[in-house]
């Protein structure tokens, strides 16, 4: 994340060919000046680089990835028109490969028939020699710009292998023409050439599929935007739209920017910002989110938020930064992923090398060697684990659920506790003052003094009282000396007394005498009100009760985690029986208040020390400011995308929409997208591990060998996308 000090410049790249092409760029980017830490993702071509400010720039980093061999691409580059570029061209490769291939694929299937059909070797080589020496020029390219950089890829499999094939058949076609019939493997280069490029296009077109998210989020954004300027409406870039400007939208259209309608109803459909599958009515002062969809009114809105600081914006930085992580499996994968290739190569070496100690001919041997090398596949095992991730953490978009980065994702799998705090989380969050209680005088005279102390404060409770003092339409007096007491209360000067305003163990350690409102206190706290006294120059005004609707969704959400094995606790600052009210009305299974703002840090580290080995996995879910230290304590911080700035800065999920069912949902995702890398570390792993001895053996011809590799990293992406499937169970 960039801050005043350390800034993470993006940079797509393209002509990655595999897990090792990734560490490569990796690697040169760590070793360029005022680099601080590097992420390179194969699964999404792109490079994350945080330097320290003004130590280093784009063109620096620019330049490590093309000395490293591959193309950097600029801001300005349209990727989706670099991609076409690129799938063109490729795709007029594949088509002049196997074109030339396919009078190989006959002969191969007469051979296999019993027919003995074998074309001319002189034809043979003018077919293969293009698919060798034009087409597959890429795979030297790439070889080379490996081999230069000390390090190995795919490229220099394919290149020894299919280069083995052909130049022992263009030596024997050269020093032996009228016996070369029949022992030549043109087609053996020239298929492994075709069916890896073919592979490559399969693989390309899957890799795009899982990450169809993000292009599908950048689409909601209109590129123009209609405002009045001058008192007329003028068209716009939406880019240009600037906070404060009237935005004018009609049925039917995106709202290119976020804001607050200012005039007209209407309903708009969230559906694809937020998961919410019903439209919402808006009206005035209600807010709007930048790419949804206008229904049947005409509006105008005050633009708010715009670009990068929309929501949109944020929902698109939070996916794109799940999908460029390394979960923390991915380590273990790309150290085998390092030293996979020059493995490889010494294996095929054993290879040929044993076969002739055996007695074999240096052609059987030969074929054996290449089958390894055609056979190994390091694709596969590096898309493994990104590919899922980035699948996971889009459809998880598309339902509402925002996933900041792949540790996150892989820790909210695992966990065992999930933790609730209660005002804004668990309840609606829009508290409103139910009842007054007075003890002495009116109680119009205890609302005003207790409204007129809270002025200016933010505080939910605060806004309560105001509202409730508003609608009486009582005069507020004016106060001085405010000091607020973080979930505790306040203590003002209004109207020449000292007043206090808050629980009741905020108001008795100032020596205010509260035996006479203990029972007043027990009943509303019984009822699931937060009581709240308020006391001035020592005496007792009044109590008030303060009311919280629980959200719809919350029994539902606790009765899915129960019911998948979770433990649920409600962590609150209430008074104990005001949160055990709440906590028995959604079946929690326990309840621990009151907890001040910064003790709930301190009791979410001790839930994760209670577990039967001294560590427990635990979930915070909250919406507030007081909630972000227990939200970065927690393992995974799921914040409400209802809530406060902050908190969804510090938590690791966040919910689009109020709806506490996503909790479970959220778990679930990660448990599915985390089955799918176990999945496909398990068919890469074991791919290799049974291909490379059986090539090794002889059981495998190189051309089988590398239609095999094609398909191995095609399987790992295709069982990844079987994750657009999922869908949230609400």
């Amino acid at each position: 994340m960039s801050n005043r000090l350390t800034q993470t410049i993006r940079i797509p790249v393209q002509g990655m060919t595999c897990a090792n092409c990734a560490g490569r760029v990796e690697k040169a980017l760590l070793a360029t000046p005022g680099v601080l830490s590097a992420t390179v993702n194969f699964a999404v071509d792109r490079a994350d680089v945080t330097v320290a400010r003004g130590a280093s720039d784009r063109a620096a980093l620019s330049a490590a990835i093309a000395e490293a061999g591959y193309t950097p691409l600029t801001p300005e580059t349209d990727l989706d028109d670099a991609e076409a570029s690129l799938d063109r061209r490729d795709r007029v490769w594949l088509i002049a490969a196997a074109a030339l291939t396919a009078p190989f694929m006959l002969q191969m299937a007469a051979m296999a028939a019993g027919l003995g059909l074998h074309m001319p070797p002189y034809v043979e080589l003018l077919l293969a020699a293009p698919i060798q020496l034009v087409i597959g020029a890429r795979f030297y390219i790439g070889a080379a710009k490996a081999l230069r950089t000390g390090a190995a890829n795919m490229d220099v499999l394919v290149a020894m292998g299919t280069s083995a094939a052909f130049f022992y058949s263009l030596a024997i076609l050269i020093l032996t023409p009228e016996s070369a019939a029949g022992h030549l493997y043109f087609e053996a280069s020239a298929v492994i050439i075709t069916l890896v490029l073919a592979g490559k296009a399969l693989e390309t077109r899957a890799k795009r599929g899982a990450a169809s998210a993000i292009r599908a989020l950048m689409r909601l954004r209109p590129d123009t935007a209609q405002i009045l300027k001058d008192g007329a409406e003028v068209t716009v870039a939406a880019e240009s739209v600037v906070p404060g400007d009237s935005v004018l939208i009609r049925p039917g259209e995106r709202a290119p920017v976020d804001g607050v309608v200012e005039d007209g109803e209407t309903e708009f459909d969230e559906a694809l910002v937020t998961g919410e599958s019903l439209p919402i009515a808006k009206k005035r002062g209600d807010p709007i989110l930048a790419g949804a969809i206008n229904g049947t009114g005409f509006i105008q809105y005050r633009a708010t938020a715009v670009g990068a600081d929309s929501t949109l914006g944020r929902i698109i930085r939070l996916v794109e930064n799940a999908q460029s992580g390394k979960a923390p499996v991915q380590r273990l994968v790309d150290q085998i992923s390092a030293v996979f290739v020059p493995a490889v190569v010494m294996i095929a070496a054993v290879t040929l090398i044993g076969w002739m100690v055996a007695g074999a001919e240096f052609e059987t041997a030969l074929v054996a060697a290449i089958s390894v090398l055609v056979i190994a596949c390091p694709c596969a095992l590096g898309l493994a684990t990104p590919t899922a991730i980035v699948a996971g953490t889009g459809v998880a978009a598309r339902a509402g659920i925002l996933i900041r980065d792949a540790q996150a994702l892989e820790q909210a799998g695992r966990v065992e506790t999930v933790v609730f705090d209660k005002t804004g989380t668990l309840t609606e969050g829009r508290l409103y003052l139910a009842e007054v209680h007075p003890f002495e005088g009116a109680a119009a005279h205890a609302l005003r003094i207790a409204a007129s102390a809270q002025v200016g404060s933010e505080h939910p409770i605060a806004r309560a009282f105001l509202a409730r003092a508003e609608e009486a339409g009582i005069a507020l007096a004016p106060v001085s000396d405010f000091t607020a007491y973080p979930g505790r209360g306040v203590a003002a000067r209004v109207e020449a007394a000292d007043i206090l305003l808050g629980n009741r163990q905020f108001v008795s350690e100032r020596n205010v005498e509260t035996d006479m409102a203990a029972a007043v206190l027990d009943a509303l706290e019984s009822e699931g009100f937060t009581a709240v006294l308020c006391a001035a120059d020592g005496r007792l005004l009044a109590a008030f009760a303060i009311a919280d609707g629980i959200r719809d969704s919350a029994g539902a959400a606790v009765h899915k985690l129960r019911k998948s094995g979770v433990e649920t606790v409600l962590l609150s600052g209430d008074a104990a029986k005001t949160a055990r009210t709440a906590a028995a009305q959604v079946g929690v299974d326990a309840c621990i208040a009151p907890v001040s703002p910064g003790g709930k840090s301190a009791k979410i580290a001790a839930l994760r020390q209670s577990g039967p080995d001294g560590e427990k996995v635990v979930a915070m879910v909250g919406d507030g400011v007081n909630d972000a230290p227990a939200l970065a304590e927690a393992d995974v911080g799921i914040a409400m995308g209802t809530g406060s700035d902050v908190a969804m800065e510090t938590a690791g999920v966040t919910l689009m929409r109020s709806d506490l069912r996503l909790v479970p949902a959220a778990i679930a995702v990660s448990k599915a997208t985390m089955a799918k890398v176990r999945q496909n570390l398990f068919w890469a792993f074991i791919y290799n591990v049974i291909c490379i001895p059986l090539a090794a053996f002889g059981y495998l011809t190189p051309a089988l060998a590398g239609a095999a590799m094609a398909l191995s990293s095609v399987s790992v992406v295709t069982n990844s996308l079987l994750l657009k499937r999922w869908r949230a169970n609400l």
